[in-house]
């Protein structure tokens, strides 16, 4: 059964009271089930959250809906946190699962891993340099599926091409050839923003 995660009252969405609690306090009063808590520790991280599920999604809805449903999954599985590493990356790890659990409903599409024809561009490090986060993230965002999610899997959140081969139910050697592929891609994507400014 889906709980409404963001907060119903206008006064929890917008508290001007919210004191600053700690992710320890936070953890306790999820666990706890306190709905203000609960409200704050969505605040604190929507935002940072959101722009992970947007990296995966096709749209700023389908993105809504991910981050809806992992939070559900964080307040679900809070008390299993082991408070031994960092909680952003362990609800991050949320996010991202939720996010691939999504895109796997939807036609998943890999080209086959032949690196033998595919050689890794070397991106323009002067074009990224003048490019804002935005305007990349709107370049990661033209790539075909298969080719953003082994990027942003391996370039931004850091997986290895083992881990990302798991993760997807592919082999490495296709992992990185879609990471070589998206990285043509990109590099095609910025010579013709070079030629047009």
């Amino acid at each position: 059964m889906l709980r409404r995660v963001i907060p119903v009252s206008k006064k929890e969405q917008h508290s001007s009271v919210d004191r600053m609690m700690s992710d320890e306090e936070l953890i306790d009063g999820c666990i706890r089930e306190d709905r203000q808590v609960q409200g704050m520790l969505y605040r604190k991280y929507a935002d940072k959250m959101y722009a992970v599920c947007l990296r995966y999604s096709n749209s700023r809805e389908e993105a809504e809906d991910v981050l809806q449903e992992a939070f559900i999954k964080i307040f679900d599985k809070i008390s299993k946190f082991r408070r031994e590493g960092s909680f952003e990356g362990w609800m991050r790890r949320i996010m991202v699962n939720t996010a691939l659990r999504s895109w796997d409903k939807r036609a998943r599409k890999f080209e086959p891993g032949d690196l033998d024809h595919v050689q890794e561009p070397a991106l323009d490090a002067r074009v990224l340099g003048e490019m804002g986060a935005k305007e990349i993230m709107k370049l990661i965002e033209q790539l075909p599926d298969g080719y953003k999610v082994v990027f942003n899997l391996f370039a931004v959140e850091g997986y290895s091409h083992k881990e990302i081969g798991e993760m997807l139910n592919i082999t490495e050697s296709t992992s990185r050839s879609q990471y070589a592929r998206a990285r043509k891609s990109l590099k095609l994507m910025l010579e013709k923003l070079k030629v047009t400014k």
